[in-house]
């Protein structure tokens, strides 16, 4: 069988397409030309590795002779990579959700030959059915239309152009900050949660690990215990769901039904990440012991699983193993008692909810609807020996699993999604304890700056076959900085601030709009497209706009520099309007908001480095839970370098710990349980 353009290429999703009758071509100038050349509209496919319903469409439509002959005779066919082309599926996505009302991937738009946008969808079906007309009708209708009305195809495209270029001109309304901001968005997000089984809404159900860091933070600085509420009913679902991988470890996808019993399984590092720092910032307000337990084990699951050799974070885990969909995670009743024996099944499969009927698809994703001590009232047993049989039982599942055919891996290292974990290990480090998190963040963030910096000292966006590929977006920077801010947090290496000052100075002088405030998506010397996008919405990850906020905020207090928190305000002040009407979209710029208003709470460490007594003060500080916590770490003599620092020492030759709000400092402090009262006033 002949191969296609994409033979050449190294994302492991333009890969899995290389064999496919359809004559595709990466994104780049020859699909562009040869469109031009020959007249035709372009259909651009926008997909990702891990992606189910991509799989299907593949499978259906573009190993199909008949429709790629469709496609070939008709199209100039682009495939890309969401994660490699952040920036082209943004742009596309905007336009399909201007078109439609919704989005998602497989993404499918039709384009004239110079890039406009004039028709789009999502997943086509082969043939029509489930209300959506079938892709090879949908083929053959949008070339007439491309031929026979071609001045109503281009009012269309030169109509969507103008939307796109709407949104990314967006400039501040002149209305101030003000602390009653964040309180009033905390209400309206709590009132969308789902009071039965947690989340927001109803179906499906997306972790959004940002709007409920803004529910918990508002318990912390408020005490309002109906946002607790709303959090840990939420945290407490996910953890018992089928959404939660209860053998292995960490989060899949998202959730189709309102319960998180049956997920889309494939596994994403960002949602790891997010989730992992969630549920760490969730046990030190809480105290729970589930949620120490899921940080624990989603942390460990991606060390063990999405760690390369040298360090970095890989992307995705697939959804689908030999061709169905969640084969790998399900279970029946005979295959757990193969493993565990016939009187521990029994056990397992009450506490795992396993039954001969399952919960899909005829087998049994394992969660957890009752807590332990009901089922083993159930099996009149004593709780703390159906725990220790559950426990081990796990691991001897688990260990029975990886026998298993795994579902596929995505090995492209990303900088934005490799900054979000970095965060993630470090919350894992200061909030548990446990220094091999601390150690995995700091050979991540090592290995993307001795891998992924060009040589001009800019960031490449991905790594993958050994040599890094793309310019870096704005994420990638803004998310790498804060990821860099937090390691300096966690260890106090003063190598990591002075890494994450040097990149800054670059995504400001790249990135910034200096005109009408916030970051542009794309360098300023990017390859032309054809709006430059400028996008403060949270999606599965969170905005590139907000966490650049939060991250220069977090800087600006660290070392003083005050021009970085007036970019930093600025980014906020300019979509004030949306956090005030649409707080749902913008979770992560509402913390960045609340920084502002609230202000940081600055703690000075003052130790030898390895001291006892130095990291009890710090654990303690960490495990508060409070938000808008900027620690220093100002060695036995204060450290000249953090103005904050700066003459603040040890004192009597013992640890010490200062806390300061508003540029005034607390007497010294030794003792933990002291300095833990007063960070909590």
């Amino acid at each position: 069988m002949s191969r296609n353009r994409l033979s050449t290429e190294t994302s492991p999703y333009l890969l899995q397409h290389a064999d496919n009758p359809v004559d595709w071509y990466p994104w780049g100038d020859e699909a562009f030309d040869t469109a031009r050349q020959q007249d035709l509209p372009i259909f651009l496919s926008v997909g990702y590795s891990a992606c189910h319903w991509c799989h299907v469409m593949a499978h259906e439509s573009f190993e199909n002779e008949s429709i790629a002959a469709i496609m070939n005779r008709h199209f100039v066919n682009i495939k890309v990579d969401r994660e490699e082309r952040p920036d082209v599926d943004e742009i596309y996505m905007n336009a399909v959700q201007l078109m439609t009302q919704q989005g998602g991937w497989p993404m499918s738009v039709f384009l004239m030959p110079d890039g406009k946008p004039f028709y789009g969808g999502t997943y086509f079906p082969p043939e029509s059915r489930y209300g959506r007309s079938g892709f090879g009708q949908v083929l053959e209708s949008v070339a007439a239309a491309y031929h026979d009305k071609r001045e109503n195809v281009e009012k269309s495209g030169q109509r969507m152009i103008e939307g796109l270029e709407r949104l990314s001109r967006i400039s501040a309304q002149g209305d101030e900050l003000d602390d009653g901001l964040v309180p009033r968005a905390a209400i309206k997000l709590s009132q969308n949660v789902d009071t039965r089984f947690g989340g927001f809404g109803t179906q499906p159900k997306f972790p959004n690990a940002t709007n409920l860091t803004v529910l918990l933070d508002h318990f912390v600085a408020t005490g309002d215990t109906d946002t607790l509420n709303c959090v840990t009913l939420t945290l407490d679902k996910m953890a018992t769901g089928g959404i939660y991988d209860q053998l292995g470890g960490g989060f899949h996808r998202y959730s189709v039904d309102s319960r998180w019993l049956v997920p889309h399984f494939e596994k994403m590092l960002y949602d790891n990440a997010l989730l992992a720092t969630l549920y760490c910032r969730a046990f030190a307000v809480t105290g729970r012991s589930l949620y120490e337990r899921v940080a624990v084990e989603t942390l460990d699951y991606v060390l063990r699983e999405m760690t390369s050799a040298k360090g970095g974070f890989f992307s995705t885990q697939d959804a689908d193993s030999e061709g169905e969909e969640g084969k790998f995670f399900v279970w029946s009743p005979e295959e757990i008692a193969a493993v565990v024996g016939d009187e521990d099944a029994q056990i397992v499969c009450a506490y795992f909810d396993v039954t001969e009927n399952g919960n899909f698809e005829g087998r049994n994703i394992l969660n957890i609807p009752e807590d332990a001590e009901s089922v083993a009232h159930s099996l009149g047993m004593e709780t703390s020996r159906l725990e220790q049989t559950v426990e081990r039982c796990r691991v001897a599942l688990r260990e029975a699993r990886e026998h298993r055919v795994a579902p596929g891996r995505d090995d492209k290292i990303q900088v934005n999604w490799n900054g979000l974990m970095i965060s993630g290990l470090t919350w894992g480090a200061r909030v548990l304890g446990h220094t091999r998190f601390s150690d995995a963040a700091c050979e991540a963030a090592t290995f993307v700056l001795g891998n992924m910096r060009q040589d001009d000292g800019r960031l490449w966006h991905s790594h993958m076959a050994g040599c890094g590929r793309f310019n870096a977006y704005h994420d990638d920077y803004a998310c790498f900085v804060n990821g860099l801010i937090d390691l300096y947090q966690a260890t106090g290496d003063d190598h990591w601030i002075d890494e994450a000052g040097t990149l800054t100075e670059v995504m400001v002088d790249q990135f910034l709009d200096e005109k009408a405030g916030g970051f542009f998506y794309t360098g300023k010397d990017h390859e032309s497209l054809i709006v430059r996008s400028k996008n403060p919405y949270d999606n599965a990850t969170p905005s590139g706009n907000a966490v650049a906020a939060v991250a220069l905020l977090r800087f600006a207090t660290l070392k003083g520099e005050t021009s970085l928190g007036t970019h930093a305000e600025d980014t906020v002040r300019l979509y004030l309007p949306f956090l005030k009407e649409m707080p749902a979209g913008f979770g992560q710029m509402l913390t960045a908001a609340d920084f502002i208003v609230r202000g940081p709470t600055e703690l000075v460490l003052a130790g030898n480095d390895g001291d006892a007594d130095l990291k009890t003060l710090e654990s303690a500080a960490w495990r508060t839970g409070i938000p808008n916590l900027i620690v220093t770490h100002a060695g036995p003599d204060g450290d000249g370098r953090h103005p904050t620092a700066a003459g603040r020492g040890m004192v009597d030759g013992k640890a010490t710990a200062y806390v300061c709000r508003s540029r005034a400092c607390s007497s010294p402090v030794h003792d933990a349980e002291a300095l833990s009262a007063l960070l909590r006033q």
